[in-house]
């Protein structure tokens, strides 16, 4: 690793590993406001990628928009619901003529609202594999294109260990994490020819703010400490970590893979 000078060395110096061949990249997340997402975007950001995020939560996303701008980053925030996949597709265009064609896609956003198999109906089912699954199938859908077009590029699904584990709770967010690691292996054979690598990245139970506020009790902090191998909290901060390495070119040969950051808990 290189020291760095000039504007960027203020907005680069508090990261754990340099990944030059991001610099000037054109990343886009989903789900990038808030949470693991943000960290996301933060490390991104930092690495000197042009990076575009999408999210619902449009007062925090303008936030760290104006956040990173204000460190010298190059980002932009895009109010976009990803479920209305026309709409999303377009918006995926949009960044493309703007930052220039997208080599890095993080398909982060999702939701976790529990949810029982007694009172699941029609409607809640399909709105929850759409911000679970579809999304990033169609978002696939879209970049892929530009991925050939560029001579490669790299994919990142966000998986989840609540699946790994038989947890009770959220059937169909479990369903869909699980068809996530299908689409992985699915997509990494169909578009390796072109250079593109699709992985996905499993988090654990990750202390983000909103699980902090509804799940994370005394109970919970015990249940982490006996079942992780590791001892301490997996933070958002560690799962940027991971998407860095898979995004970059150290992750060169990397691609069909589960990638899990849980502390050593499935």
């Amino acid at each position: 690793m290189t020291a760095q000078t000039g504007p960027e060395r203020g907005a680069r110096s508090g990261l754990k590993a340099l990944y030059p061949d991001l610099e000037g990249r054109t990343v886009l997340i989903s789900g990038g406001a808030t949470g693991i997402g943000k960290a996301v975007v933060e490390g991104f950001a930092r690495q000197g990628a042009r990076t575009a995020f999408v999210d619902l939560a449009e007062a925090a996303g303008q936030a760290l928009e104006q956040q990173l701008r204000a460190e010298g980053c190059e980002a932009q925030f895009w109010c976009c619901d990803i479920t209305d996949t026309v709409a999303y597709q377009q918006l995926i265009q949009q960044v493309a003529e703007e930052y220039g064609p997208i080599t890095v896609l993080a398909n982060n956003a999702a939701n976790d609202v529990r949810h029982s198999l007694d009172g699941l109906g029609l409607e809640q089912f399909d709105a929850l594999v759409s911000v679970n699954l579809k999304h990033a199938m169609f978002a696939a859908q879209a970049v892929a294109p530009m991925m050939r077009k560029a001579g490669g590029g790299s994919i990142i699904n966000f998986g989840s260990v609540g699946w790994m584990m038989a947890t009770a709770g959220y059937p169909v967010y479990a369903a869909s994490k699980a068809a996530v690691h299908g689409m992985t292996r699915a997509l990494a054979r169909e578009l390796g020819a072109d250079h593109i690598r699709v992985n996905t990245l499993v988090p654990g139970w990750v202390m983000t703010e909103k699980q902090l506020q509804l799940w994370v009790d005394e109970s919970a902090r015990e249940l982490i400490k006996r079942s992780q191998c590791l001892a301490g909290s997996v933070m958002s901060d560690d799962i940027a970590d991971m998407a860095l390495f898979l995004a970059s070119d150290a992750a060169s040969m990397c691609s069909a893979q589960n990638f899990i950051v849980d502390g050593g808990w499935v």
